[in-house]
């Protein structure tokens, strides 16, 4: 089953994206490196709670 997840800024720790993950195959947490626009630069975005 998919559920949705917010991607959280590591250094302001804003909520910038959203996605799904498919949280039986992938149990442990998801980040990505992408752009923040509130930082201005390309920061790692972890999965936050909703």
């Amino acid at each position: 089953m998919r559920e949705n997840i917010h991607l959280a800024c590591e250094k302001c720790t804003r909520r910038n994206y959203h996605t799904t993950k498919n949280k039986k195959t992938h149990t442990e947490k998801f980040s990505v490196r992408k752009f923040c626009k509130f930082c201005r630069e390309h920061t790692v975005h972890k999965e936050a709670k909703l």
